[in-house]
């Protein structure tokens, strides 16, 4: 069954945000920045099913979970985020039939773009905003001229906003002066 958020407004969503007030994001996002574990993780659920079914047997659900760590942490944060999703869907734990968890090296061992563990590709920091993946004045080309790249390691970095893809789109276009590639 789904998760049984107390909000209805939860029970409809695509993804959820757990952090509570402001205040306790900005503690949970500083601690990660800092180096620090967190306590009260700023937590993000995505509720997939909810919107395609066939991503799970008839009548169940799937559902991801993630939190901001520190770079490169190997902790374990299961405990922490299925606290805060119990938290506003007291009953949570009881509908859980699996799990499957990984740590930031076990997130980069299954993927080596995932740099420390980071679904961004590493830490967006100033300097990599404007030189992701290589300092070059188009980050979305590649020495082949006919391949192009948009994903998390490419500016703005990773989201669901598509804006990776648009400017890679438009870098295409430009490079061939509207032609079809």
């Amino acid at each position: 069954e789904p998760i049984p958020w107390r909000a209805e407004a939860c029970r409809r969503a695509g993804t959820v945000h757990l952090g509570g007030p402001i205040e306790h994001v900005a503690a949970s996002e500083r601690a990660a920045w800092e180096g620090r574990d967190p306590t009260r993780p700023f937590t993000l659920v995505g509720q997939a099913t909810l919107f395609d079914p066939t991503r799970a047997p008839a009548g169940q659900h799937t559902a991801w979970a993630y939190c901001h760590v520190p770079h490169g942490s190997t902790a374990d944060f299961t405990e922490l985020v299925e606290n805060r999703i119990e938290r506003f869907a007291p009953g949570f734990r009881d509908v859980v039939l699996a799990r499957h968890t990984l740590n930031t090296a076990q997130l980069e061992a299954y993927n080596p773009n995932l740099i420390g563990g980071d679904i961004n590709g590493g830490a967006a920091t100033l300097a990599q905003l404007f030189t992701r993946p290589v300092a070059r004045l188009v980050p979305y080309s590649t020495p082949d001229p006919r391949v192009y790249i948009c994903s998390a390691s490419t500016p703005p970095t990773g989201g669901v906003h598509g804006m990776c893809g648009y400017y890679a789109a438009k870098a295409v276009l430009k490079s061939n002066k509207g032609d079809q590639p």
